[in-house]
C-alpha cells in the first residue's frame, strides 16, 4: 500500500514541476511551470510523512486536508483527491497557483524543517484539479431545491465568488455586482498571467454563470446603482469589494507624468492579453517597452510589477526596496523568478523625490536597519548623506492598498468602520453594524492573501444561510 510506504522516512528527493528557461519565459505571459505528469505527481505526493500532527493543514487559512489529498494522489486515485481537495477549497487550481505556500503549508512541511525540501503541495494540488476539469469530474452547479431568497453580493473577487458558489449551491438566488467588465477581480485584472493564466479564472466564472449566478458587470456602486437598491433588492448583502486605494507617496516631485499605480500598470497589461483595446497602454503611459523603469515596494504587487515589464520589453527593471532581502514581504519564491528573469533588486533604498516634469530619476537615501518595531521587524533609517538618483522614465508605485471610503461613497453612514477604514465585521462570520449585511475579505482584513478572501466568502455564506433560515423561521410565525 503507498499509504504504508508514506509513513516511513522519504528517500525521494523534491523535484518540483520544471520551469521554463528564464530567457524564454520571460518573453511572454504563458505560466512558467510545467505541469506534472501522473506519475511524477504521484511520486511527489508520496513523500508526504502523513505525520500525526499536519503542519500543512494548520497553517492553511483553509485547513485543506492535505495529506489525505497527497496520499490518494500518491496511490492514483486522484477523483477521490480532487474530491477531497475541492470540499474545502472552492478554488484549488487556483490557490495551487498563486498562495505562498512557501509561507504558509510547504513552509511548514515537517520534512522540510528536517532539511529535506517540502513536499510540493501547490504544484499537487493543481494538478490535480487541472486533471479534474480535464476529465470531467467537476460537477455543475445544480442545487437540488431552489429557495425564493437572493443574495446581492458587491465583488467578483475570490471572497465574493467564493461565497457566491457556495450559496448558489444551496439553492439560493445570487446577483454579483462588480466594477469591471469581467469577474475575477485581481485574479483576472490583478494577478499576471505568468502566474495564473486567464482561462483558469474564466473557467471558474463559466461555471457559476451555468449554475445560476447573476452577474452585473461594470456596474460602480454607488454611482450606477445605489447601495439603498441593492440591499431593497435582496434579503442579504455582502460586501467583498476589496481594497483598491493605492498608498501614495508624499514626496516632492510625485505628480511627475511617467509615476503610474501598480494596479493601474497591471491591470492594462491584463487587459491586453485578453486582447481588448487599451489607450493608456497604446500611448505608452503604461507601456514599459524600452524604458527603465523602477518599482517602488516589497511585495508580491512589486514583484507582479518588475516581471511584467520585464516581459513588456523594457530596457532595465529595478526594485527599490527600504528593507534587505530578509524582510520584505512579498514571496522569496517570487523575488528569485524576478532575479532569474532580469530584474535588479536594490535593497535598503528608499525614495525621497522624482527629478523631471516628466519622469527623469528617483531620488534616493539609503538605509540601515536599526532596533525592530513591536512586530519584531527592523525598523528602517535613512544614513545622512546617502542621496543618490536612480534614473527611470516609468516609475511603478506598488506601496500597498487601503479601503475606499465606503460609507461615503455609498451614502451609508451606519456602515461602521475601523479606524483603518475597514469594514467592522464580526470574526467568522462578516456580520457587519447593518442588518443582513456581510462583509468578507480585504475590505474587511486589509490587503490580504487570496487563499485568506476564500475563506472569509465561505464563512460569510455559512453565516447568511443561518440568517436565512432564521429569517425564514420568524416569518412563518
Amino acid at each position: 500500500m503507498a499509504g504504508q510506504k508514506m509513513l516511513k522516512f522519504t528517500k525521494v528527493e523534491r523535484d518540483m514541476p520544471e520551469k521554463r528557461a528564464p530567457n524564454l519565459r520571460n518573453q511572454d505571459f504563458n505560466e512558467i511551470y510545467a505541469e506534472y505528469a501522473r506519475d511524477k505527481a504521484a511520486e511527489q505526493a508520496s513523500r508526504c510523512s502523513q505525520c500525526g500532527v499536519p503542519y500543512c493543514q494548520s497553517h492553511c487559512p483553509l485547513h485543506n486536508n492535505i495529506p489525505d489529498w497527497l496520499r490518494l494522489t500518491a496511490e492514483g486515485r486522484l477523483e477521490e483527491a480532487y474530491e477531497i481537495s475541492q470540499a474545502t477549497n472552492t478554488f484549488p487550481e487556483i490557490c495551487g497557483r498563486i498562495c505562498p505556500q512557501d509561507r504558509l503549508c510547504e513552509g511548514n512541511c515537517v520534512i522540510e524543517q528536517s532539511g529535506h525540501g517540502t513536499v510540493t503541495i501547490g504544484s499537487v494540488e493543481k494538478y490535480i484539479t487541472d486533471t479534474a476539469f480535464e476529465q470531467g469530474w467537476v460537477k455543475p452547479i445544480r442545487p437540488h431545491t431552489e429557495r425564493p431568497e437572493s443574495v446581492g453580493i458587491i465583488g467578483a473577487g475570490p471572497g465574493g465568488l467564493a461565497a457566491a458558489d457556495m450559496l448558489r449551491r444551496e439553492g439560493v438566488q445570487v446577483t454579483v455586482y462588480d466594477r469591471y467588465d469581467r469577474g475575477g477581480g485581481l485574479l483576472t485584472y490583478g494577478i499576471p498571467g505568468f502566474k495564473l493564466e486567464k482561462d483558469i479564472v474564466m473557467q471558474r466564472m463559466a461555471q457559476l454563470e451555468d449554475g445560476g449566478v447573476e452577474f452585473v458587470l461594470n456596474c460602480n456602486v454607488g454611482e450606477d446603482l445605489s447601495f439603498d437598491a441593492i440591499r431593497g433588492k435582496h434579503d442579504a448583502v455582502l460586501i467583498a469589494t476589496g481594497v483598491y486605494k493605492t498608498r501614495d507617496l508624499d514626496a516632492p516631485g510625485s505628480d511627475a507624468d511617467g509615476i503610474v499605480r501598480a494596479i493601474d500598470f497591471l491591470t492594462a497589461s491584463n487587459r491586453k492579453s485578453f486582447g481588448d483595446v487599451v489607450e493608456e497602454f497604446e500611448s505608452g503611459e503604461l507601456n514599459a517597452a524600452g524604458k527603465k523603469v523602477v518599482v517602488i515596494g516589497g511585495g508580491d504587487t512589486a514583484m507582479d510589477c518588475v516581471r511584467t515589464a520585464i516581459r513588456q520589453g523594457a530596457e532595465s527593471v529595478k526594485c527599490l526596496y527600504r528593507r534587505d532581502r530578509a524582510n520584505m514581504p512579498g514571496s522569496q519564491r517570487e523575488v528569485q523568478n524576478a532575479e532569474e528573469e532580469g530584474v535588479e533588486f536594490v535593497w535598503l533604498a528608499a525614495p525621497t523625490g522624482f527629478e523631471g516634469k516628466s519622469i527623469t530619476g528617483v531620488k534616493a537615501k539609503r538605509m540601515r536597519l536599526a532596533a525592530p518595531d513591536a512586530t519584531g521587524r527592523q525598523m528602517p533609517e535613512l544614513i545622512e548623506g546617502s542621496d543618490y538618483i536612480e534614473e527611470a522614465d516609468l516609475v511603478i508605485k506598488a506601496l500597498g492598498f487601503e479601503p475606499e471610503d465606503l460609507p461615503k461613497l455609498w451614502g451609508e453612514k451606519e456602515l461602521e468602520v475601523t479606524r483603518w477604514g475597514t469594514i467592522k465585521a464580526k470574526f467568522t462570520t462578516g456580520e457587519t453594524s447593518l442588518p443582513g449585511v456581510y462583509a468578507a475579505g480585504d475590505i474587511v482584513r486589509g490587503a490580504s492573501l487570496v487563499v485568506w478572501a476564500i475563506k472569509d466568502g465561505r464563512d460569510a455564506a455559512e453565516a447568511i444561510m443561518g440568517y436565512l433560515s432564521q429569517s425564514q423561521t420568524v416569518a412563518a410565525e
